[in-house]
């Protein structure tokens, strides 16, 4: 059976096999948001399980159940492509958050570099941001939030690394990922940039590339967006279908 795109989603860790009671909260959105019934199909995914229907076999005011049917897409696995980003102001941080989310990153890595102005990182908020997003975007799991890191525990790695260099790289970014393979990290640096040793540190990094990103200098929400708009369309999931 084809999915039904015009059903809800909900996003749930636990198996979706059998009969699904509904927390208070999901309960709302469904019986009161949405205004769903008995009756009603919902689908329900997480990356373990892929997608399946369910359909509403009892609502109340604070409570609902499910019954899982049948299942309407098998698990995959998005690109494994972890994205490095020092945290910036709320509404451009849940910009990034929402957007990489939609376009398939793996793994979202908080580096805190010399001039993150926002060191302070809600995972919870976070976690919920891409909940959000991997609900209405389609895709089957969720990217892994990470606790931040310091930007030398994030170079600690054999891992291909990308380095949006805002000051100028040596190469072209189309150019660069045309010739690399995944696993990949990309490296996007705070508001203000990285200071000129932490550009020195990145670039002199073994399997390190520094690019550029285009002749004008890019927001961190941009240049996050923009890199891994790249790397998807290049050597990523775009040129196939789930």
């Amino acid at each position: 059976m084809r999915a039904d795109y015009t059903l809800p989603r909900l996003y749930l860790a636990q198996s979706l096999t059998g009969e699904i009671d509904l927390s208070r909260e999901q309960a709302h959105y469904f019986g009161t948001v949405l205004r769903k019934r008995v009756g009603d199909r919902v689908r329900l995914f997480n990356a373990r399980d892929g997608e399946w229907s369910a359909e509403v076999t009892a609502a109340e005011r604070k409570s609902m159940r499910l019954s899982v049917v049948e299942q309407l897409r098998e698990p995959y696995s998005v690109p494994d492509v972890r994205l490095l980003f020092a945290p910036i102001r709320k509404h451009r941080l849940a910009t990034v958050l929402e957007k990489a989310t939609e376009l398939g990153i793996r793994t979202l890595q908080p580096v805190i570099t010399d001039r993150t102005q926002f060191p302070t990182f809600n995972i919870e908020r976070a976690q919920s941001q891409v909940m959000e997003a991997a609900e209405q975007t389609e895709r089957l799991d969720l990217p892994d939030v990470m606790a931040p890191i310091s930007l030398e525990q994030a170079l600690q790695t054999d891992r291909t690394l990308i380095f949006a260099d805002e000051a100028g790289g040596r190469a072209a970014a189309l150019d660069t990922v045309k010739a690399l393979n995944l696993p990949l990290d990309l490296l996007i640096g705070p508001e203000g940039g990285f200071t000129p040793a932490e550009r020195d540190w990145v670039s002199a990094c073994t399997n390190t590339h520094p690019v550029s990103l285009g002749p004008r200098i890019l927001r961190a929400d941009t240049a996050a967006i923009s890199l891994l708009t790249l790397v998807q369309a290049i050597i990523g999931d775009w040129n196939t279908s789930a």
